[in-house]
């Protein structure tokens, strides 16, 4: 099979910052001091605030979809988030999941991810069926752990007092690629042009 015809694992996605990044890592440290490897924590490095997940594209689909992640930010201006608090999905009490939540001017991010979904579905790729819930997943729960295990992770999901001191300013959107190796996800280029003012 030739370069060209293989498939790319992507994603849409916003970095963030060194400072956020190590915040995270401060308290994923934190948190697994008592979770005796029942989690697997993902990289710091590797952390990412996913706005859309394409799954497996062609090298030939990224040109237009760059020019769509271009298109959509078009009117929206670099806006501010911050870090906010811990949770877990299906439910913080039964963890399988657990991230880091996001507020700010979560409306800018709500209408960017609208409109990257939105033009997404003209070139093929599904319109999300869930709501958009923005958040970082920072481990995800082994398969193999019992209920009382599970009960006692959801006890520290819930306990987890996380105050973030680093606001970030948004001013790029990326289109990643995500690599299922301990090197994570990582950009796809050409690398697209900030957000500006």
């Amino acid at each position: 099979m030739s370069l060209d015809s293989e498939k790319i694992r992507s994603f849409i996605a916003i970095d963030l910052p060194l400072e956020v990044k190590e915040e995270l890592a401060r308290l994923r440290d934190e948190m697994g001091k008592d979770e005796h490897g029942l989690v697997r924590w993902v990289k710091i490095a590797g952390i990412h605030l996913t706005l859309k997940f394409l799954g497996n594209i062609s090298p030939e689909q990224v040109p237009e979809i760059t020019e769509v992640i271009m298109e959509s930010r078009r009117g929206i201006s670099p806006f501010e988030l911050e870090l906010a608090g811990v949770g877990a999905f299906p439910k913080p009490e039964r963890p399988r999941v657990i991230w880091v939540g996001i507020k700010g001017e979560v409306g800018q991010l709500m209408k960017l991810q609208l409109s990257l979904d939105l033009s997404l579905a003209r070139l093929g790729f599904s319109r999300e069926v869930r709501p958009f819930a923005a958040h970082l997943t920072i481990g995800r729960v082994q398969q193999d752990v019992s209920s009382v295990q599970l009960s006692k992770l959801g006890k520290l999901v819930t306990a987890a007092i996380f105050d973030s001191t680093s606001a970030f300013q948004v001013k790029s959107v990326d289109l990643m690629k995500s690599q299922l190796t301990r090197e994570g996800a990582r950009l796809l280029f050409p690398k697209l042009p900030r957000i500006h003012r």
